[in-house]
């Protein structure tokens, strides 16, 4: 892709589209937000006068014909699968939400889909983004705390059931598992590499409705260690620690999940050492963003592909599958 200027176009206008993607596409160079999509035709125009956007529809198809480039889908997970395969018979490269899909079987014939239009298919993971994230990283791989034992994530925020999206099994899939849980599975492939089982329960622990407002799950790497999490929407005060155990020591990231505009800590505790802390402000999203741009640019290979969320995708499934079947 030999343009200069990468030119989105929005589809779907929630919450998150208007007040974290838009306004922070634009801090970035090299991009323009050109048009914008939503069912609901008042809502595209709102939120084109808003922020100046010349062009808004509410017919997804002529919303493809405009003057953009690259397609941010950022509407309900149902929608997905038809918007990006569209948007991919149509050469424009992609940046999804999570969940990827609805089922993994969807979400695989996107990737395959994207893969022969030689589109470029990128996914909204954007914990892997924050600079003490990626440091944490790091210091796995050089082998700093040793062989890896085990990884502790914890995902918790309340949110009761109202007429969000997600709370509608047919538009969201699942609830607290698969709009929080997706990440920290996300988190956990990063860290630890890929996962070769995984077990734990989905239920609804305080709020009753048609989709989960609890998961966990204890999963093993195929490299060694294991990993676990728990997400919920029914917590009105947590932690939220992401906590990894190796041989020779261990790390901590605070204040990373669940946490707006206040700096993340990572610590550093070593046999024999006194424990080092580090904090760093971080804008996930703006990092996220600003590698995409730059894969999408240079035509190359985003560092979270559909891929990724495909593999994603077949983790909770198998998760929800199985709790599926001991309840019956």
């Amino acid at each position: 892709m030999s343009r200069t200027k990468l030119k989105w176009g929005i589809a779907g206008c929630g919450h998150f589209s208007e007040t974290a993607f838009i306004p922070t596409i634009s801090l970035l160079r090299k991009n323009q937000v050109v048009s914008v999509f939503s069912n609901d035709k008042q809502r595209a125009k709102s939120v084109s006068e808003k922020f100046g956007i010349r062009n808004s529809f509410d017919n997804y198809d002529e919303f493809l014909k405009s003057d953009i480039t690259c397609v941010y889908v950022g509407s309900a997970n149902s929608y997905h699968y038809e918007q990006v395969i569209k948007a991919a018979e149509t050469g424009k490269h992609i940046l999804c939400e999570k969940p990827l899909a609805i089922t993994s079987q969807q979400a695989e014939e996107m990737v395959k889909v994207c893969r022969e239009n030689s589109v470029r298919f990128a996914v909204n993971f954007v914990h892997r983004f924050h600079p003490l994230v990626k440091k944490a990283k790091e210091l796995i791989d050089d082998g700093l705390i040793g062989k890896l034992v085990s990884m502790n994530l914890n995902f918790n925020i309340d949110f009761p059931p109202g007429e969000n999206f997600r709370f509608n099994r047919e538009l969201s899939g699942g609830g607290a598992l698969r709009d929080i849980g997706t990440h920290m599975i996300d988190l956990l492939r990063f860290f630890g590499g890929e996962i070769i089982s995984i077990d734990g329960k989905v239920d609804n622990v305080v709020y009753k409705s048609e989709v989960d407002d609890f998961a966990a799950a204890i999963m093993k790497f195929e490299k060694g260690g294991y990993g676990l999490f728990n997400v919920s929407f029914n917590n009105k005060r947590a932690f939220n620690r992401i906590e990894i155990l190796g041989h020779k020591g261990a790390l901590s990231l605070e204040k990373l999940v669940a946490a707006r505009n206040v700096p993340a800590k990572l610590s550093i505790l070593l046999n024999g050492e006194a424990k080092k802390s580090f904090r760093k402000r971080g804008n996930k999203l703006y990092y996220l963003l600003k590698s995409v741009q730059q894969s999408f640019l240079k035509n190359e290979e985003p560092l979270v592909t559909g891929y990724d969320g495909y593999v994603n995708m077949k983790l909770m499934e198998e998760l929800e599958n199985k709790c599926r079947t001991e309840r019956n």
